[in-house]
């Protein structure tokens, strides 16, 4: 972005005021009373509770009747209902899909504030967009959204992100920019381009080590990335003082970045059980593990279950096209017969064992789902699918919601959110039920405050 820009965007954003954080700054008080609360720390819920929110933050927390609050405070009654953190996304994309299609010309600001906003509807408020994306638009609504200056999620990421030259992510599935990706070819190429995303403001760096076979017999599969490329990465981005994301399919490869310093580990292990070696070098290593359990589960479950349409949790996020597609017989009959079906089962079964083999092996466990990468990963309704998923695999539903907001906020860094304690920002969603015992109460949600206002626009349907 030119210096001339740079400047016009900056008094654009002072203009617009931040529409969340001016609005928080000028509400009055307002008080959660009577609701349960989940506090994203994995602490039990707490019954009879209260929550005072002002100038966009949790003021304090208590029960109902001990929380003093300040002339003028708002008191909603959440008899019934339970508040929890806001879900945090530590891996999807942006911008890459418009109904049923995956190319380039999707990445507009409108398209990508648009998937922000449903994202904000599911109660998932802040999103880490991994990679494929493009500056200077990203970077200028990444910037826009920690301002609150539009509706929707807030936004992390990373800003490109490194792939193999004719490799994974494959050109003719998802049909890039030249600003998308970089394709180095020589350690110092690798640098450079690592270098050209610190210098853009990114979050982390990103490669992807993988083949994308997908576990098919027979499948041909892309080259994969030349090891001493992912070192050169990896060392770059460590002496830039960025953190290093690797998308892996198999536990060979897994090994072999965390061996060489890789920090999140973007994927779970698919091909076969981890073993203790993968244990231990994790430990070592501090590293952390996304599982994306939906990834898999989105290849085949919408053809599966046609009557899933009739379910406005769904319906909410679908685009007509993507709602057609899905009520296609010939569709859903060519989706059941394709060998990556069969194998999408597999692998989903086996990041299932990983995830809980690693979670009571105490590995830290963060929280994404890969939506925005393909059509069928839908933004929100992935991250819902995401926890039952995770209590599928054995966690425990309040294992799982903390992994979805205090956890997956400390592996992004981030201090101000994830968990429901004074000084943290009031990003909160509310739900009836008790996802405590049955996390599909996650899906009632009744409303969704984010910097401590109540958002605007349809919330997921009950």
């Amino acid at each position: 972005m030119k210096a001339g820009d740079r400047i016009a965007w900056a008094m654009s954003l002072a203009v617009c005021g931040g529409l969340y954080s001016g609005a928080a700054m000028a509400a009055a008080p307002v008080l959660l009373d009577h609701t349960t609360l989940i506090d994203g720390t994995g602490a039990a819920a707490q019954s009879d509770s209260a929550i005072l929110i002002q100038d966009g933050r949790i003021a304090a927390v208590g029960h109902s009747g001990a929380v003093a609050v300040p002339g003028g405070t708002k008191t909603v009654d959440l008899s019934g209902m339970t508040v929890l953190p806001g879900l945090i996304s530590d891996h999807s994309h942006t911008g890459l899909v418009k109904g049923t299609k995956v190319d380039a010309s999707n990445y507009t600001r409108a398209n990508i504030l648009a998937a922000l906003k449903q994202y904000e509807r599911y109660g998932v408020l802040t999103v880490t967009s991994l990679g494929l994306n493009n500056s200077p638009l990203f970077d200028q609504l990444r910037q826009e959204q920690h301002a609150g200056s539009n509706p929707g999620a807030d936004l992390f990421g990373v800003d490109q992100g490194i792939g193999a030259p004719d490799g994974v992510p494959p050109q003719g599935m998802f049909h890039l920019g030249p600003d998308q990706i970089y394709r180095p070819t020589t350690e110092a190429e690798a640098r450079a381009a690592v270098d050209r995303m610190v210098d853009e403001g990114t979050d982390l760096v990103k490669v992807w080590v993988d083949t994308f076979r997908n576990g098919v017999p027979g499948a041909k599969g892309f080259p994969k990335m030349d090891p001493a490329i992912y070192r050169a990465v990896i060392a770059e981005a460590h002496a830039r003082g960025k953190r290093v994301a690797a998308h892996i399919h198999d536990l060979s490869d897994a090994k072999a970045l965390v061996e060489a310093g890789a920090d999140i580990i973007a994927h779970g292990v698919r091909d076969q059980p981890v073993d203790t070696d993968f244990i231990m070098l994790m430990e070592q290593k501090g590293a952390w593990y996304i599982a994306t359990l939906d990834l898999d589960e989105a290849n085949y479950i919408f053809a599966l279950h046609p009557e899933w349409l009739d379910d406005p949790v769904l319906s909410t996020g679908l685009s007509p096209e993507l709602r057609a597609q899905f009520a296609d017989p010939a569709w859903r009959a060519k989706v059941l017969a394709a060998p990556l079906t069969a194998a999408s089962k597999a692998a989903l079964a086996i990041n299932e064992h990983n995830l809980l083999t690693l979670y009571r092996a105490g590995i830290r466990i963060g929280f994404g789902t890969d939506s925005g990468a393909s059509p069928t990963r839908i933004p929100g309704f992935a991250e819902h699918r995401e926890l039952k998923l995770m209590v599928e695999a054995g966690l425990t539903p309040m294992q799982a919601l903390a992994v979805a907001t205090g956890n997956a906020a400390a592996l992004m860094h981030l201090s101000d959110r994830g968990v429901i304690l004074p000084g943290r920002l009031a990003d909160l969603f509310v739900v009836s039920g008790d996802p405590a015992t049955d996390i599909t109460a996650v899906d009632r949600i009744e409303q969704v405050w984010h910097r401590g206002v109540k958002t605007d626009g349809p919330l997921v349907a009950r």
